[in-house]
Order: C-alpha cells, then sequence, then structure tokens
C-alpha cells in the first residue's frame, strides 16, 4: 500500500469516526431532551449529557483535523495571490503548511501533556465519574493522526516547490 493511500484512509477513517461521533452527540442531546420533556411519566434527562457531548466534541474536532488538512479544506484568501507565479504561491503553500504543521504539533503535545496531568491525578467528570484522560486519549489520537497528515502535506508541498524551482530553471 503506498503511503498516499495509507494517509488518506487514515484521515477518511478519522473523519467517519468523528462523524459518527457527532450522531452520537445528536441521540444524546435528543434522548436528554425528550426526557427533559417526558419528566412527568417518569422520564428524565441523560444522566452526564452535557460531560458525553463535552468529550464527543472535543473527539470530533480533531477527528475532523487530517481529512481538512488533507483536503486543503482550511479557509484560505487566495484574492492577492491569484495574481503571483505558480513560484510564489508554491512558497505561500510551503509556508504555511510548515506552519500548520507546527501547529498540530504543539497541539498534540500539550494534548498529551493534559493526558498525563489528569491520569496523574486521577482526575473524573462530575456526573458520570469516567477518567477525564479518557477524553484526552481519545482527542490525543486524532491529533497524532493530524501530526502525521500535517507532515504528509508539508512533504508533498516541499515537492512541489522543488519541482516548480526545476520547472522555472528549464524555461
Amino acid at each position: 500500500m503506498k503511503i498516499s493511500s495509507a494517509v488518506e484512509n487514515l484521515a477518511r477513517g478519522l473523519a467517519i469516526a468523528g462523524g459518527l461521533a457527532l450522531v452520537a452527540i445528536t441521540g444524546i442531546i435528543v434522548v436528554s431532551i425528550t426526557g427533559r420533556a417526558l419528566i412527568h411519566q417518569g422520564l428524565g434527562p441523560v444522566p452526564g449529557d452535557f460531560e458525553l457531548v463535552e468529550v464527543l466534541t472535543a473527539f470530533a474536532v480533531f477527528a475532523f483535523l487530517p481529512w481538512c488538512q488533507l483536503r486543503r479544506g482550511h479557509a484560505t484568501v487566495d484574492v492577492f495571490t491569484k495574481a503571483l507565479p505558480e513560484r510564489a504561491n508554491a512558497a505561500i503553500d510551503l509556508v504555511s503548511e510548515l506552519l500548520m504543521t507546527l501547529v498540530v504539533i504543539l497541539i498534540a503535545w500539550r494534548l498529551c501533556y493534559g493526558m498525563w496531568d489528569k491520569m496523574r491525578f486521577g482526575e473524573t467528570s462530575f456526573i458520570l465519574q469516567f477518567p477525564l484522560w479518557w477524553g484526552f486519549a481519545a482527542s490525543l489520537v486524532a491529533a497524532v493522526a493530524g501530526v502525521v497528515v500535517s507532515l504528509f502535506v508539508f512533504c508533498q508541498r516541499l515537492r512541489a516547490f522543488f519541482i516548480s524551482d526545476r520547472a522555472g530553471e528549464a524555461s
């Protein structure tokens, strides 16, 4: 299997997992609101619904990051760069990918630190009492995948930059 297809499968799989997390969030919210509305019939809200929504949302955000990075889905402003030569745009892409990769590495590092901190002190959620590091661990897995995808995309931009450099020398 080629590296590019492995990276794409990783990003796609995480995006699907993030989508499933959003579906779960929707289900939890619907059931909880319905339970609150039917409290007089003996139902009630889902215990710890906000804790579950919080953890699943954090995971979903990080799960979508690799796919967005791979597909160049981040917001860009190209009003001024449209008029620039291909070489200049390749340089801008390279620098932006480097910065994004550094930011994703920083986020993954801090998530790892936060996870170890939550583990060390044994912090748990208020209502459900599940260990808080579980949410950090799920987000960290997706963030590490984000680092892998960001490094891959950076290498692609680096290659494109040098290929455009050779094309410029040939003409």
